[in-house]
């Protein structure tokens, strides 16, 4: 009988695992699910009841449902605002007299800011202001080289360089427009602060001191194993926000002020 019961939940997790889709993909998914569910509902209303819908509350019938599913599906938090304003959206620009280039315009500056997010499922993230206050005050008070792994506009690198003229700190960005606007910024700042474009894979951790990283849940396993691999003794990962499933942290610093909390591993 328990051999029946574990073929049997190993075949449904094999479906499952079927069934799994890229979030982009999943989205697209739902929104047309979504879409149907509404179709079948006005149609009902219209044959059973003689009633007709009004736009307004198809539209947020849709953009309700496909963020419920969004949300019972597991997804990450952004996915359901993305769901729930996406037909909303839509219609709005279909109906307005917007003029094709600017949709061009958006469509550029969205794939520039968010250039890997369909593939690392790692959004664009603003940190806190209080965070290089909370690193600075537990970084060792010795020369040292930080790398920000996925660094976004910079500000936490460049803060951290003021303040620690005697270390190199590195910013690591694969989306062009954060690391363009970063890159300009390190111009008018000191030279211990660098920006790179390229994927943290193609990186050594062991060459770092100090591993900083605010990336997704879904980013965290594979980053710990890079980091298990790849740093040195005596080193140290930081995770702002996120933590590696399964494995304890060292330290976990809480500001008491609302903010996501930093955890620290000592490698």
């Amino acid at each position: 009988m328990s051999i029946e019961l574990e073929q049997k939940t190993e075949a449904q997790n094999n479906l499952a695992d079927r069934l799994t889709f890229p979030p982009a993909v999943e989205a697209l998914l739902i929104q047309a699910f979504s879409l149907c569910i509404c179709g079948v509902g006005i149609l009902f209303a219209y044959l059973v009841f003689a009633k007709i819908i009004s736009l307004l509350f198809f539209l947020v019938a849709h953009a309700l449902i496909a963020a419920c599913i969004s949300y019972r599906r597991k997804m990450d938090w952004w996915w359901w605002i993305i769901q729930f304003l996406f037909p909303i959206a839509a219609f709005l620009l279909l109906t307005l007299d917007v003029p094709r280039h600017y949709y061009l315009a958006v469509f550029v500056v969205m794939a520039l800011l968010f250039w890997s997010t369909f593939r690392t499922q790692v959004p664009y993230y603003p940190s806190r202001a209080s965070l290089p206050s909370l690193i600075h005050d537990f970084l060792p008070d010795k020369s040292l080289k930080f790398v920000d792994l996925g660094s976004g506009l910079g500000g936490l690198v460049l803060n951290l360089s003021l303040r620690r003229g005697d270390s190199v700190f590195w910013g690591v960005e694969i989306a062009p427009l954060p690391w363009l606007l970063s890159y300009i910024r390190s111009k008018f700042h000191p030279a211990n602060a660098r920006f790179f474009l390229k994927n943290y894979d193609n990186i050594n951790l062991g060459d770092f001191d100090v591993v900083f990283a605010y990336l997704s849940p879904a980013a965290m396993p594979a980053l710990w194993n890079k980091v298990a691999s790849e740093m040195r003794p005596g080193s140290l990962f930081l995770s702002y926000e996120f933590i590696v499933p399964d494995v304890e942290p060292d330290l976990c610093i809480n500001t008491d002020s609302g903010d996501p909390i930093l955890y620290i591993w000592r490698i």
